[in-house]
């Protein structure tokens, strides 16, 4: 009697102590008190972050009561293959939860199981069984990441109302291009990233919204880019289409040449000439291709070599060039070009 009386003593001291600590808004007092009593005993709840629930690496073939005030519920590398509707009952304020590394299927995620949490704004179900992008899904999120499942369909309007979502992870699945349509992504408003890399597209995914500036879709099967295709993508700040089918062939001139693009990569394709570039470029991936030599007037800006003191001028920092078939030295004329290059591999 003795032990347990201390036991609940030293839950209240520390209660206690962390609520002097603990923002308002973030967990009451009686709240706190709740949490920690509340914490299942296959998990860790530590006082110091009363609002996380840690039941990873634990083995679980199921998900646990999970106390009702957790923000940030951690459930990966577990044996988890059902998702229902009623294992988060209680958990409403979730605003985060990993579920990677489990065993969930499509089948196994029940149609409402998401819907509940209608403050999570970070989903993780990596490394999973899904077949499909759960739906519905809570409106408020934000990132979105589902890589390596075996997803093949995005179901129409899954995106609809999702303002709020700016990163989707779609890498290592298996979508071909009559998955990924205008369609199908409609109602990413707000989308900043998406990766579509590792999967089985043949030509460059429509329908991505003009708010987009990070595109990975290394690792598929592209071999060309339509003329027009970064007309509605003002944004594009980082391309990466490395180990693609791209050939000379399949890039438009002046598909590349775009004002707001930092970061492009086309490492491992097929190319045998250097593209036209944009002079805000500031790293250029070309390893691993079948170029055989830098011509200088093909790849400089226009009027780059004009004012060597033109603060406007190109902006290319990093160049790879590894890989292929040319042979040294560096021509002159692409060090005055690109003045401001602090590596070249070669």
């Amino acid at each position: 009697m003795l032990n347990l009386t201390m036991e609940w003593l030293m839950v209240a001291f520390v209660a206690l102590l962390l609520a002097s600590q603990v923002h308002s808004e973030e967990i009451l007092y009686e709240h706190l008190i709740s949490q920690i009593q509340a914490c299942p005993k296959e998990c860790h709840c530590p006082p110091s972050f009363p609002n996380a629930v840690y039941c990873d690496n634990k083995g679980l073939k199921r998900i646990p009561d999970i106390p009702p005030y957790t923000w940030y519920l951690y459930l990966q590398n577990n044996l988890i293959d059902v998702l229902s509707a009623d294992a988060l009952r209680n958990a409403t304020q979730l605003r985060w939860i990993n579920l990677n590394r489990n065993k969930i299927t499509s089948e196994g995620l029940e149609a409402d199981a998401l819907k509940a949490m209608s403050n999570l704004v970070h989903l993780y179900i990596e490394d999973n069984l899904l077949t499909s992008i759960p739906s519905p899904l809570p409106a408020k999120l934000e990132q979105l990441r589902l890589s390596r499942n075996r997803i093949s369909k995005i179901p129409p309007g899954v995106f609809s109302g999702m303002d709020h979502l700016t990163l989707l992870d779609l890498q290592g699945n298996k979508l071909q291009d009559e998955a990924v349509t205008e369609v199908s992504l409609k109602g990413l408003n707000n989308l900043i990233q998406i990766n579509l890399a590792k999967n089985q597209l043949n030509t460059m995914p429509l329908g991505l919204p003009p708010t987009t500036t990070q595109i990975f879709l290394d690792s598929n099967n592209i071999e060309k880019i339509p003329a027009e295709y970064f007309k509605g993508l003002p944004k594009v700040m980082s391309l990466r289409l490395n180990h693609n089918k791209l050939a000379n062939g399949g890039i438009p001139k002046n598909v590349f040449n775009l004002s707001s693009i930092l970061d492009l990569q086309l490492s491992h394709n097929q190319i045998t000439e250097i593209p036209v570039i944009s002079s805000g470029l500031e790293h250029l991936h070309l390893d691993h291709n079948k170029i055989k030599s830098v011509n200088s007037s093909d790849i400089c800006p226009p009027g780059a070599l004009d004012d060597y003191f033109d603060e406007k001028g190109p902006r290319l920092r990093y160049l790879r060039l590894d890989g292929n078939e040319i042979k040294p030295p560096i021509p002159r004329e692409l060090m005055m070009c690109f003045r401001l290059l602090r590596a070249i591999v070669i």
